[in-house]
């Protein structure tokens, strides 16, 4: 295979035409003597540009506690050999990591950290963080003409090779993540770990780091926010750092950075936000942090979100999304018969086989209000088994006519199928957004009985949810909900949890819950749907496909 990307272009000539003169090796201003190791890596950094923002173009420059951290990972013994095998850095979202890692990559791809035929892996939990990392590495290189003229770039697989022919040291990159094939067969020198914090399981961190033994110098980075439980990869490593701060483990070459407020601080002062931003009122904004604290005081929904991210604690980001106080107020009556001729939008969420079918429709208001009108069903099976474990009265609800039915211990999607085609008949659904599990089953029965209802998927992941959560949950405070206080919804608004991601997106976890959610993530997707107000392709038209697999 040839050679592809900028460095390719130094080695092109016409054919005949003898090799070119070797060239004098480019002097940086890392080269000059007597620095010590942590300086040329200070050097190297800060002569590499800002690629985005108001500063693009211009030179990089660190600020003290990025020099101080470097100076301390790079300090060297009088041998002039690095000590620091394990460097965690820990702080805020927003603070400058992944910029900072992309530099420090960079120094062992190309730089004076850089060896022969060296390997460097940047890795993360999934393909999206993966190729953060990458994306600013490239937009470096193709800024820094001697860098683009030496290092080859292969976007498609994520992958940088530092060309021997053009003066490079043949050292190769390769962004990894956690979700793609094995990592078996590598030998890294310097790998960095974006978001480790996020890492449910330490397979990928075990794997790299156990393959560095091969190499005499290597070094494994980690940078995150904390993760929010004590059993977490992430929490692990820095309990071990801080034990070796306390003197309680000797062990020199591991290196723990760790920017957090304290429990006991109070989450709503200036001081406080610096101890876990150290760039805050620079790069860091510090209107941006005002807004969250500012939300999160009125949103108890977002408080653990805020601790988490914002001030670095050991937080669990599962919260409580909605509490009583501001649920009951939205549990005016809805007037049936006053839905027809408004515009209505649907979400469904169809069950596994011990879960609730929830079936949420949405009806927009003139004051832009929406009444809600709920249904569920559950198997007829093990009904009393179930309200013993779940300990509501499912029994009751049904005879209520709050909770409907099927016989078997799954629920027929035919017989859901009949009731959105009567709905759809009574009030002319403009979309209904639906989660894609079992989906096939309900267009084949809606097909069946000729329901031409629009259907749109709505994935149940962070890049979805976040918006579709954050309508919910301004209509609910704004007390611009009516849902006539169904008890079935009403339960699965008091169980729903959310989790955040590292950008601060939200989506209903499940999993966390204290107890079946299924009617609240129906209702999440329905005015979600609603706010959008889009239209989407008839489900006759039956070309919804599950994403392709991208492998990096």
């Amino acid at each position: 295979m040839g050679l592809r990307g900028p460095g390719a272009r130094a080695l092109r000539r016409k054919p005949g035409e003898p090799p070119a003169a070797p060239q004098e090796p480019q002097k940086h201003p890392w080269d000059e003597p007597g620095l010590s190791r942590a300086e040329r890596v200070i050097r190297f950094v800060e002569s590499l540009p800002v690629t985005s923002g108001a500063l693009a173009g211009t030179r990089f420059r660190l600020r003290p506690f990025q020099r101080k951290m470097i100076g301390r990972v790079y300090k060297t013994t009088r041998a002039g050999r690095r000590q620091v095998r394990t460097a965690v850095w820990s702080m805020a979202r927003k603070n400058g990591k992944t910029d900072l890692a992309a530099r420090l990559a960079l120094c062992h791809i190309a730089g004076p950290e850089a060896e022969p035929r060296g390997e460097v892996y940047s890795a993360a939990n999934d393909r999206f963080q993966a190729g953060r990392t990458f994306s600013e590495i490239c937009a470096i290189i193709t800024r820094t003409p001697w860098l683009a003229a030496r290092v080859s770039i292969r976007r498609h697989s994520k992958e940088l090779e530092d060309i021997e022919e053009a003066g490079g040291t043949g050292t190769v990159y390769a962004a990894l993540s956690a979700d793609v094939g094995t990592k078996h067969g590598l030998s890294p020198s310097f790998v960095v770990y974006d978001e480790y914090g996020q890492a449910e399981k330490p397979d990928l961190y075990d794997v790299l780091d156990s393959a560095m033994g091969a190499r005499a110098e290597p070094l494994m980075m980690v940078i995150s926010t904390q993760a929010a439980r004590d059993e977490a990869p992430l929490s692990q490593l820095i309990d071990y750092g801080l034990r070796v701060q306390r003197g309680e483990v000797d062990d020199p070459s591991f290196h723990l950075t760790l920017f957090t407020a304290p429990p006991e601080a109070d989450p709503w002062e200036r001081a406080t936000w610096k101890l876990a931003n150290p760039a805050l009122g620079d790069f860091r904004s510090l209107e941006d942090v005002q807004r969250m604290a500012l939300q999160a005081q009125r949103m108890p929904s977002k408080a653990a979100s805020f601790r988490n991210l914002i001030l670095n604690q050991r937080v669990d980001t599962t919260a409580q999304f909605l509490s009583a106080a501001v649920w009951k107020p939205c549990g005016g009556a809805v007037e049936v018969e006053h839905l027809k001729g408004r515009r209505c939008y649907g979400g469904l969420d169809l069950s596994q086989s011990r879960d609730l079918t929830a079936l949420v429709l949405v009806f927009e208001d003139d004051d832009e209000s929406y009444d809600v009108l709920p249904f569920f069903w559950l198997p007829a099976d093990d009904l009393r088994e179930r309200e013993d474990t779940d300990r509501v009265p499912y029994v009751r609800w049904a005879e209520e006519g709050f909770l409907q039915t099927s016989p078997g211990r799954t629920i027929d999607p035919k017989a859901v199928a009949l009731k959105i085609a009567e709905l759809h008949g009574q009030y002319d659904i403009e979309a209904l957004a639906y989660d894609r599990w079992r989906i096939e089953d309900l267009r084949r029965e809606l097909d069946a009985i000729g329901c031409d209802v629009v259907l749109v998927p709505h994935g149940q992941g962070f890049k979805d949810m976040s918006p579709s959560i954050d309508v919910l949950e301004r209509l609910i405070f704004e007390a611009k909900i009516r849902h006539g206080g169904h008890p079935v919804l009403t339960m699965c608004a008091s169980n729903a949890k959310t989790a955040s991601d590292p950008a601060g997106n939200r989506k209903l976890d499940k999993q966390k819950s204290t107890g079946r959610i299924d009617g609240l993530v129906a209702m999440t997707m329905a005015v979600g749907r609603a706010a959008s107000g889009a239209t989407a392709r008839s489900v006759y038209e039956g070309d919804d496909r599950p994403d392709g697999l991208l492998v990096i």
